[in-house]
């Protein structure tokens, strides 16, 4: 079976599934076959990783996939991060290492998975030391998103996974810098920009936490807990009032001589921004936010 490219994913399929490792001699078979692999359709290589990527053992099949060497062919940003350690001197803390247990961590969904595979891949280009011994990776998230517009191309993601998988690299990190002083405010402006995909991020970031300091994994667990209980609250008291009074839309008008068109919504939404922003209270009387309004007109 492992004389062949396709043969090379099954059984890294295979592995994925049921996590027994092969005899030695179907990985040097295995080993001899990566490099037709070239020749493979991107499309049907990249239904064979989703397919790994949510087996309970996706972490051994991707080791095994790189010591055969068809890491380096197909995924070369990530072969790169084998033994790139994320703190001087420290291998426990090697990138590709992280990787392998966030992706083993994360919920067994394609999308969320493929993130957690490649969330880190901008730590390479963007690793620096400072004097003290220090090591930082500034905007690897931003960085990594870019360098997935070459994976997506390179296995032929389709539109909307392809746009899905890269936002959640991008914003991987924010639900981790969550903490108990946020705002009502800060907390909706968060969830209506992470909206279309919150659930995903929450799970990814959840499974970003590898820490094996006492005590710091169940802190940013609960972090993380904490932040989406308060989402859930804040929506179900928002559908309940919503921070704009109703009838807003006719109260404007009224006040400042205009007719119904699109530029009453579009004030409608520049006041929910100041109140997500903090620059205004929700729920208060109509004639509260005219002044806002009045400011935004230019009268």
């Amino acid at each position: 079976m492992t004389d062949s490219p396709a043969g090379v994913l099954a059984e890294a399929v295979r592995i994925a599934s049921d996590g027994r490792l092969p005899d030695p001699r179907i990985t040097e078979t295995a080993r001899a076959a990566v490099g037709d692999s070239r020749a493979a359709r991107p499309a049907e290589v990249r239904d064979a990783i989703s397919a790994l990527l949510v087996g309970r053992h996706a972490d051994l099949a991707l080791q095994w996939l790189h010591e055969v060497g068809w890491m380096a062919l197909w995924l070369p940003e990530l072969a790169a991060t084998v033994d790139f350690s994320q703190e001087a001197g420290r291998r426990h803390k090697d990138v590709w290492e992280h990787t392998k247990q966030v992706v083993w961590q994360c919920v067994p969904r394609p999308d969320v998975r493929w993130a957690a595979l490649l969330h880190d891949i901008g730590k390479v280009p963007t690793r620096t030391f400072t004097p003290d011994g220090g090591v930082h990776f500034h905007r690897h998230s931003e960085v990594g998103a870019r360098m997935f517009e070459d994976v997506a191309r390179r296995f032929a993601f389709e539109r909307p996974t392809k746009q899905k998988v890269k936002f959640l690299i991008l914003h991987h990190l924010r639900p981790n810098q969550y903490d108990g002083t946020w705002t009502d405010s800060a907390v909706r402006r968060f969830d209506r920009e992470l909206e279309a995909h919150l659930s995903d991020l929450l799970d990814l970031s959840r499974a970003d936490i590898t820490s094996k300091r006492p005590g710091k994994r169940e802190a940013a667990l609960r972090s993380i807990s904490e932040l989406a209980q308060r989402i859930e609250e804040l929506r179900a008291a928002d559908a309940i009032q919503p921070p704009l009074p109703s009838g807003i839309g006719n109260v404007i008008m009224q006040h400042f001589g205009l007719g119904p068109s699109r530029r009453i919504g579009e004030l409608k939404e520049r006041l929910e921004a100041a109140i997500d922003a903090g620059e205004l209270e929700p729920r208060r009387e109509a004639e509260y936010y005219l002044a806002f309004v009045a400011k935004l007109l230019g009268r």
